[in-house]
């Protein structure tokens, strides 16, 4: 029988094949164009599995070692779901493709005149050139408040929010002053679009049937999660009617929506409101806006709203063919007359496998098609069977639509293993209204204004 671990014939000379597309410079290689995919997220990815197994050899780089499924951070940041079930190996994906490999690496910049992408491992040569390196945090000039507040653009930034909140919860059990047990109770969340959204309703119930059971010495009352949104609606890019829905759903839920509030700073564990009024919290998470990731800003090209490359409507820079720059870090209108296509999933996964057609089309001396973008709709999840749902001029809200979105969600996760436990988590939670990953993992952050206490030996 064949250990368990023994590769196949197959995979053993595709991973020959991959080491030496790696390690070879340029043009010692198996004179195959080399294309160079910055960002493992749903836009790169896609690019490889355009490219597998054609004329090309494929490199793709990350500075982490996974494909994340951002969608779901949410629920790792409200103990519903492990780090490890959002997030895949990219070698694990890029294993069956033979002109295929992967380097965990910084990327620093792109020599566009020796065609190189620059990294902290060294240079790296290139004939096709792909940056899906996909979005940060937008302070809108702020950046102070990056230090200030917290942030969920990765697995690691979902799991700190986790451990802050539990904390949070363990500070005030202990804590005796009224007002700073009130603070550390109060969860303030930034920006009313989806991701804030889908904070505010899993947050909610995390405190309503979770931490209530396990705190029975606080009273739950005094936890206030509080939704703070700068225009007069919640999910500006929905219809009205889904908007109103989805208010009155975090309404019922116990989420306090602080609308027309545009916040001027945040400082000291407080929110100060541009009218005048503060709102003092130990949680203050920035779900307020993106911009392109901060590579856009080092390549010396034209940027457009958000910072975001300027793109051709074939996915390249206009000057240089060889170089294509999609998802949420490309710049292109269309979307709607003077609208640049939206920083979704869907937009990165399409683009990402136009920019891997338009490569081929060069290679095999044929013309380059533009992108054009198939809308399948949008959705959000407000807690506990509801959901909002809008496409193709179907709008629904409630169970069904909450249905539609688990089953979107889970489909286009990556790793059958991944699916399994995604789900068995669901229909825990469901049925028990429990969440299971209720751990604070790493350092523990010190309380604030802790006591002097006397040296003695705890939980022996």
């Amino acid at each position: 029988m064949t250990p368990p671990e023994a590769l196949t014939r197959d995979e053993a000379t595709a991973a020959t094949e991959r080491a030496e597309l790696v390690a070879q410079p340029r043009t010692a290689r198996t004179g195959r164009p080399r294309v160079v995919v910055v960002g493992a997220g749903f836009g790169g990815l896609n690019v490889a599995r355009t490219l597998a197994n054609s004329e090309v050899d494929v490199l793709l780089l990350d500075r982490n070692n996974y494909h994340g499924f951002w969608p779901l951070l949410y629920q790792v940041a409200t103990a519903g779901l492990e780090p490890e079930s959002v997030a895949y190996p990219v070698r694990a994906i890029l294993r069956k493709y033979r002109n295929a490999d992967f380097r965990m690496a910084e990327v620093l910049g792109v020599d566009f005149e020796r065609k190189q992408v620059l990294t902290d491992g060294g240079a790296v040569d290139y004939d096709y050139l792909v940056l899906a390196a996909g979005s940060a945090n937008n302070y809108f000039g702020n950046n102070e408040l990056a230090e200030r507040t917290l942030g969920m653009k990765d697995v690691d930034e979902a799991e700190h929010l986790r451990n802050h909140v539990l904390t949070c919860f363990e500070h005030a059990a202990r804590e005796e002053d009224p007002e700073r047990r009130q603070a550390l109770l109060t969860f303030a969340i930034i920006g009313g679009g989806p991701t804030g959204v889908e904070l505010a309703g899993a947050f909610a119930e995390l405190i309503r049937h979770v931490l209530r059971k396990d705190y029975p010495m606080l009273n739950v009352s005094e936890a206030r999660v509080v939704l703070i949104e700068a225009q007069d609606k919640i999910l500006i890019s929905f219809p009205a009617s889904l908007q109103r829905r989805a208010l009155r759903r975090l309404q019922q839920m116990g989420v306090e929506v602080r609308l027309n509030s545009p916040v001027a700073d945040v400082a000291d564990e407080k929110v100060h409101f541009k009218d005048g009024s503060v709102l003092p919290a130990a949680t203050v998470i920035w779900a307020a806006g993106v911009r392109a990731a901060k590579l856009a800003d080092t390549l010396g090209v034209e940027q457009g709203r958000g910072a975001r490359v300027q793109v051709a409507p074939t996915l390249n820079l206009p000057d240089r063919p060889e170089v294509f720059v999609i998802g949420d870090m490309a710049y292109l209108e269309g979307y709607k007359p003077g609208v640049a296509y939206p920083m979704v999933a869907q937009v990165a996964i399409q683009m990402g496998k136009q920019a891997g057609k338009n490569i081929l089309a060069q290679v095999r001396g044929q013309g380059m098609r533009p992108f054009k973008y198939f809308d399948p709709g949008q959705m959000a999840t407000i807690g506990r069977s509801a959901a909002v749902f809008d496409a193709f001029g179907i709008r629904l809200s409630g169970f069904i639509a909450w249905l539609g979105w688990l089953f979107i969600h889970l489909m286009y996760l990556v790793g059958f293993r991944n699916r399994v436990v995604v789900l068995a988590n669901w229909f825990y939670n469901y049925v028990t209204y429990d969440r299971g990953v209720r751990l604070i993992v790493g350092p523990k952050p010190a309380p604030k204004q802790a006591p002097e206490l006397e040296a003695h030996e705890v939980g022996r």
